[in-house]
């Protein structure tokens, strides 16, 4: 493998000439940032159909007074 000029984790394959880098950290580093994001995708998706299930609602709670109300007024 042959060092890359200015980056320390970098080396090139001399076979196949690919890039590869060494820097074990920095790849744990990066595993995390991706299980964070896409712990907070799927937070943000059940927290869009739990508001989406309480305008459903709502709507459903409006519709039902309004009928009540032309009940009454009967």
């Amino acid at each position: 493998m042959i060092p890359v000029n200015g980056h320390k984790h970098l080396y090139r394959d001399e076979k196949s000439g690919a890039i590869v880098s060494t820097d074990s950290q920095g790849y744990l580093q990066y595993k995390k940032l991706q299980e964070q994001k896409k712990y907070q995708d799927n937070e943000i998706e059940k927290l869009k159909s739990d508001v989406d299930e309480i305008k459903l609602l709502l709507r459903e709670l409006v519709n039902k007074s309004v009928w009540i109300s032309i009940d009454i007024n009967i």
